[in-house]
């Protein structure tokens, strides 16, 4: 007896004609026919005949190049026209699909992350908001390695510890949602300050912003502080903030340059389940004041959130990308593949909240990246959902990612050991915490007093040591070591190890920066030695 057969129709619903190809499966719910046409005409990037691959098509197609990095153009295209069987559509070769994204350029997918990028989540989602103030972070990723082309080298330059150019990616992250607010990338060398800069135009008075070490310099302080918004971060270890007024909560009021803040010296203690504890500090400042309405305790438990943003970038380099190189050989096609990943990524992210927001008192950070990736892959390559009357908010995939959500956040210490002795990290001090991520079962916070004897305010703040330089400043004691052997040609590692209490990667681009305002000379890959001096004019 043969066994029972069942054969399955499906009606595939797609634009007409050459734009057939052009589709993102479900994903194009988010990113319909007619949001695409305007940007293209918005960014001048329409084809000026119709080709059999239209400029819409070439928009898709760069999406779909992030969304399966693992294959090259070509299969690229068949993932798009699989679903597609029985339509005449153009079948291009590799050559004539890296001519489509010569001719677009990046304009059209810069133009669509900047409709797409903000904001996802309603006031009342939960894990979003701290009191009436939606929490977002600035952090920076430099692991985004690209290839090795003496274009891309010639602008990202090439990083000593693994030898491929390297690109800095800066964002502005809702820490509840890990959605993309704004986005800017570049070389390393031109520092994270200077990038989170020009994503303050984004930032509300009714946010508060996140940060780690090294933003809190007193102009970037101001600037954030000048748009409304207000602020929790860490202090480096080496700032000096006079106490002003002590609090009840234990923390007190300081100033650093011009903005009055409040700062809070946390140690933080963490007992594991199976009884070890690790135990670290918080020397964090906000811009909140009041101690009555947002005590000490509270805020140190607040910082914690910034770590979502660690998770954003996990997903955006590993689970996407799965920790590739990009495609593209030359500084234009990388900026294309940048803002056509970034934009995929926020698209998922859209589609993520709106599901956890289907499911009233559902945390969006317990809807699985994987799930929703995986989904809508199998949709792109079925050609199914393109165009849709469902009521659901994301139809398979929001079932999918539903039918798989997280168990609730459980608190967890993970391990910070650095395992590659190539990495930049690798001079990372151990900071006692476990080998492997393991459950916490208790956290106790202890706001710790300052000192009894109140410190003077400093004449000049530890900032503006750019034009008050003090003689003990790291510049200052590089170029000491210069004097003393000024024919010498000093390695990074060596001045590193010199100085000591400073990181290589750190060490690398504060050179870099120096080598290019010519205060030291670079004369060969991480080498530096002393200016040499100016030559003797002639009298004749």
């Amino acid at each position: 007896m043969s066994p029972a057969l069942t054969a399955i129709t499906r009606t595939v619903t797609v634009a007409a004609g050459r734009f057939a190809p052009g589709h993102l499966g479900e994903l194009t719910a988010v990113v319909p026919f007619e949001l695409v046409d305007a940007v293209l005409v918005e960014t001048r990037t329409v084809q000026r005949r119709l080709r059999d691959l239209p400029s819409r098509v070439g928009v898709y197609f760069l999406l779909a190049m992030s969304l399966f990095p693992e294959v090259g153009y070509r299969l690229v295209w068949d993932k798009l026209t699989t679903g597609l069987a029985g339509m005449p559509v153009a079948c291009p070769t590799a050559k004539a699909l890296r001519d489509l994204r010569r001719r677009l350029g990046s304009p059209p997918v810069r133009a669509l992350f900047e409709v797409l990028a903000g904001p996802l989540a309603r006031p009342t989602t939960p894990g979003v908001r701290f009191g009436p103030f939606r929490t977002v972070s600035f952090d920076g990723c430099s692991s985004q390695k690209v290839p090795d082309t003496s274009r891309n080298r010639s602008w990202l330059g090439r990083t000593s510890h693994h030898g491929y150019p390297t690109l800095e990616l800066m964002t502005l992250v809702e820490t509840g949602t890990r959605a993309l607010v704004g986005a800017v990338f570049g070389p390393t060398a031109e520092g994270e300050t200077s990038y989170a800069t020009r994503l303050l135009h984004l930032l509300r008075p009714d946010m508060l912003v996140l940060w780690d070490k090294g933003f809190d310099g007193n102009t970037f302080l101001a600037t954030v502080t000048a748009t409304g918004a207000q602020v929790l971060g860490r202090l480096r270890n080496n700032r000096r903030t006079p106490v002003l007024a002590r609090l009840g909560d234990g923390s007190y009021l300081s100033v650093i340059g011009t903005v009055k803040v409040r700062v809070i010296d946390a140690q933080i203690t963490v007992t594991c389940a199976d009884g070890t504890t690790f135990t670290g500090t918080y020397r964090l400042v906000t811009t909140l004041t009041d101690a009555r309405r947002y005590p000490a305790a509270a805020l140190a438990g607040l910082y914690h959130q910034r770590w979502e943003h660690e998770s954003a970038y996990y997903a955006l380099r590993h689970t996407l990308m799965n920790g590739r190189l990009l495609r593209s050989g030359d500084p234009a096609g990388i900026e294309q593949e940048m803002w056509s990943l970034l934009t995929l990524y926020q698209v998922l992210r859209r589609v993520m909240v709106e599901v956890a927001e289907s499911a009233p008192g559902t945390d969006p950070d317990r809807c699985a990246f994987t799930v929703a990736l995986q989904a809508a892959r199998d949709l792109v390559v079925q050609a199914a959902g393109i165009t849709t009357t469902a009521v659901e908010p994301a139809g398979l995939i929001g079932r999918r990612v539903l039918a798989a959500l997280l168990p609730p956040r459980r608190q967890r210490v993970s391990t910070r050991k650095v395992k590659s002795p190539m990495s930049r990290y690798s001079d990372r001090l151990d900071d006692g915490r476990p080998d492997s991520s393991r459950t916490v079962t208790g956290l106790d916070i202890t706001v710790r007093q300052p000192p009894a004897e109140e410190r003077p305010l400093p004449n000049v703040s530890q900032d503006d040591r750019h034009t008050h330089r003090s003689p003990h400043s790291r510049r200052e004691q590089v170029l000491e070591l210069f004097r003393a052997d000024p024919h010498r040609h000093w390695s990074t590692h060596e001045i590193a190890q010199r100085l000591g209490d400073i990181t290589l990667n750190t060490m690398y681009r504060q050179l870099s920066r120096w080598a290019k305002t010519n205060h030291i000379q670079k004369t060969g890959p991480g080498i530096y030695t002393a200016t040499p001096p100016e030559p003797a004019k002639s009298l004749a």
